[in-house]
């Protein structure tokens, strides 16, 4: 009887310590991973580029080349570093972006510098245009036969 008991014991503990190391690992899969994206030039770096002065080989050497620059007239560069929180499951979500925008004149001589947040930022709804499709209510079939009128002997042959 006694055999039993301990054996009983045994099992209630390890049964215990099993759903105590599942609910740890519950735990960690559930914890927020942070991912930074991008790169940002702090003050520092920043303050070591002059306004009026500086041209953009200057600023290359000083700080580097960013990753996105003006796409329609290259006036500027834009360096930008965004956040991100991934807890469990849940779609990652942005928790902070920093964009530095440089911008040149005409003879590439910075002209401006500045800093903006996520907060500085506005959501951009993006129209998407849809091409709308003649075939609406033919069938696979009835397509396939109609191109046969349109078949000449002409173009079978070319010569």
């Amino acid at each position: 009887m006694a055999a039993i008991s301990m054996k009983a014991r045994s099992g209630a503990r390890q049964l215990r310590l099993a759903l105590a190391a599942l609910c740890c690992l519950a735990a960690a899969a559930c914890a927020t991973v942070v991912r930074n994206h991008g790169y940002v030039p702090d003050e520092t770096e920043l303050a070591q580029v002059q306004v009026g002065a500086d041209t953009r080989e200057t600023v290359a050497e000083k700080i580097g080349r960013p990753s996105a620059q003006g796409l329609l007239n290259d006036v500027g560069w834009f360096y930008v570093q965004s956040r991100f929180e991934h807890v469990g499951p849940r779609e990652p979500k942005e928790v902070d972006r920093q964009v530095v925008a440089i911008t040149f004149d005409g003879r590439g001589v910075v002209d401006d510098i500045g800093r903006y947040g996520l907060e500085d930022g506005r959501v951009i709804a993006i129209s998407r245009r849809v091409t709308e499709s003649n075939i609406k209510g033919i069938g696979f079939i009835r397509q396939l036969l109609a191109n046969f009128g349109r078949i000449q002997t002409s173009d079978l042959f070319r010569e």
